[in-house]
């Protein structure tokens, strides 16, 4: 997004694959690099923000709001 976009911050329940969540963890986990006792510091909570909004920003997220088909029921 750019800096002079207006952004909120949401807390939503969202479905991912686990797959995706356990993905998210092993590489926020690899950016951060141990510490010198071994262990991880990482917020998965904060990784998995970040990423979505990455996501979102990257995938134009407001041409697919504003797309009404997207609300529409799948049959």
């Amino acid at each position: 997004m750019s800096d002079n976009t207006e952004t909120l911050l949401i807390n939503a329940n969202i479905e991912i694959p686990v797959e995706a969540l356990k993905t998210i963890v092993a590489k926020a986990k690899e950016a951060a690099g141990a510490d010198a006792k071994g262990i991880y510091r990482v917020d998965t909570s904060e990784a998995v923000n970040k990423i979505i909004t990455k996501f979102l920003a990257e995938r134009d997220f407001m041409d697919f709001v504003s797309d009404l088909t997207n609300y529409q029921e799948k049959s």
